[in-house]
């Protein structure tokens, strides 16, 4: 991978401030080695290597560790548009309806197992949806501003306190992660903000305009049209690297241990470190 400048270190005590960005001094160099051609509107990669390929009619084909199709999920008509799906746990994979504010739960073999309404649970508007550790689900209601965790019937296990009594900014996030004892929230414009698993705020991380974050152990990923960022939370230290692949066609850049897949308007491109 070569070395990467760490470009920006901060105590913890400044945990608070907005962290800014200085240039690089070297590119990552990724390896092309495979691709799986295609007009696909998104993709999803869990960590036994499988890919769930969703195409512009809201089919999902999920794809083995060798590309070959294992299982299609292709109930397409009854709830409209996919707007994500979580594929953390590759036994329970959540696909989440925006439109109709339902949760379709599926097995392994991309069969359904159960749909929860998230209307029931008094939740009318979400658009961050993430399975809980406890099998459970975290959704962000953003009419009541607040993270709610509920179970597979629906019932409200628990509730954060209202954004708008923590933070003097609005924030409407749009990606929730559950990883490693903690519960980390995206907002494109305001950062990332942590919290554990009682819904209590634990800290923020003021960098805007990631795409396609994600949280590999304490680490916080994401990319913009030229750069890929790595970030330290607890060190608040960020990283800010060019690779030689060009981000500014990516649709989506996920990062699965030493594997970059990339979507593009002509398919799916595997690189490796």
């Amino acid at each position: 991978m070569g070395r990467i400048k760490k470009i920006l270190f901060i105590p913890v005590l400044l945990l608070q401030a907005l962290l800014t960005f200085a240039a690089p001094d070297t590119t990552i160099q990724l390896k092309l080695t495979a691709t799986v051609p295609g007009n696909y509107a998104s993709f999803y990669a869990d960590n036994l290597n499988n890919l769930y390929l969703v195409n512009q009619n809201n089919q999902v084909k999920k794809l083995d560790d060798k590309y070959d199709s294992s299982a299609v999920f292709n109930d397409v008509r009854r709830y409209g548009d996919i707007y994500l799906l979580d594929v953390s746990n590759p036994l329970k994979i959540i696909v989440y309806y925006k439109d109709f504010n339902t949760l379709v739960i599926l097995d392994r073999f991309l069969n359904t197992r159960n749909t929860v309404d998230l209307r029931n649970s008094g939740i009318l508007q979400a658009k961050a949806v993430a399975q809980s550790y406890d099998n459970n689900y975290w959704v962000f209601d953003e009419l009541d501003n607040k993270i709610k965790k509920i179970d597979d019937n629906g019932n409200v296990l628990l509730e954060s306190a209202d954004f708008r009594v923590l933070f003097n900014e609005q924030y409407d996030p749009t990606q929730i992660i559950d990883n490693d004892g903690l519960l980390y929230l995206y907002d494109a414009k305001n950062g990332w903000l942590v919290f554990d698993y009682y819904g209590g705020y634990k800290q923020r991380v003021q960098v805007a305009g990631w795409k396609d974050v994600q949280v590999n152990g304490k680490n916080l990923q994401g990319h913009d049209d030229t750069y890929l960022y790595f970030a330290n939370p607890a060190m608040l230290n960020i990283q800010q690297v060019k690779t030689n692949v060009n981000l500014q066609p990516v649709i989506k850049l996920q990062k699965i241990a030493n594997k970059f897949i990339v979507l593009t308007k002509q398919g799916l491109s595997i690189y490796t470190l």
